[in-house]
């Protein structure tokens, strides 16, 4: 029995006296080897279409530089290893990890720090010309330094900030909803349960955006110190 709404995000929670909450977050990882050692399905060949169809895409916005083929393949992990734990989430007694800022910060936090460090390194000249917009005012120039700065630094957090967010959001209106539904005369429960599967499918589609969206920013941001 939940003590509270936010019980459901306790990490301390454990499944028959054994904490196996934060190793729910490397199921996902089991399932992968199994597409190298079965018999090739539909299932398989949708999942390489799909890599191969952001393969392009985050080659495109990276632009043709010499780490761009190389350096895909990390977004692409980033965007299956998100999905994988967002999905898992939606399962009954699945810890929903990705709703916690201690993954969603270790992820974002070490690769904005790699861009950074790599840009002002082998970059800096294209550092300081980001930094001011072409055709901005003199006056303006201090605090556009400021404000692209800010922006900057802010940039891990913000995307810390996106997933959890959302993934705290649609589990806490289920969890909210489907908490009420003893209270509920028999006639509405159906109405409720309708509801429920409308939220659960809404759920999935946000699992699928908010992966893809911290892939396509962290490509964005990786593609701005080249």
């Amino acid at each position: 029995m939940m003590t509270n709404l936010f019980s459901i995000f306790d990490p301390s929670t454990n499944l028959f006296n054994f904490p196996l909450n934060w190793i729910s977050t490397f199921i996902g990882l089991l399932f992968i080897p199994c597409s190298f050692w079965l018999i090739s399905n539909r299932h398989f060949f949708l999942w390489k279409f799909i890599m191969f169809k952001l393969y392009n895409e985050f080659k495109t916005l990276m632009g043709n530089n010499m780490f761009s083929s190389s350096s895909t393949f990390i977004f692409i992990s980033l965007f299956s290893f998100v999905l994988f734990n967002n999905f898992l989430g939606l399962f009954p007694y699945i810890f929903t990890s990705t709703s916690h800022l201690t993954l969603s910060l270790s992820i974002s936090l070490p690769l904005w720090l790699s861009f950074m460090l790599y840009g002002w390194i082998n970059n800096s000249q294209h550092m300081f010309i980001h930094m001011i917009p072409q055709g901005t005012p003199s006056i303006l120039m201090p605090f556009m330094v400021l404000i692209e700065t800010i922006s900057n630094i802010i940039r891990p957090g913000t995307l810390a900030v996106r997933l959890t967010a959302n993934m705290i959001a649609g589990h806490l209106l289920m969890t909210l909803l489907s908490s009420t539904g003893s209270s509920f005369p028999s006639y509405l429960i159906m109405i409720l349960i309708f509801i429920q599967i409308l939220l659960l499918i809404l759920e999935s589609a946000v699992a699928v955006i908010q992966s893809y969206v911290i892939a396509i920013l962290s490509t964005l941001y990786s593609s701005e110190v080249n």
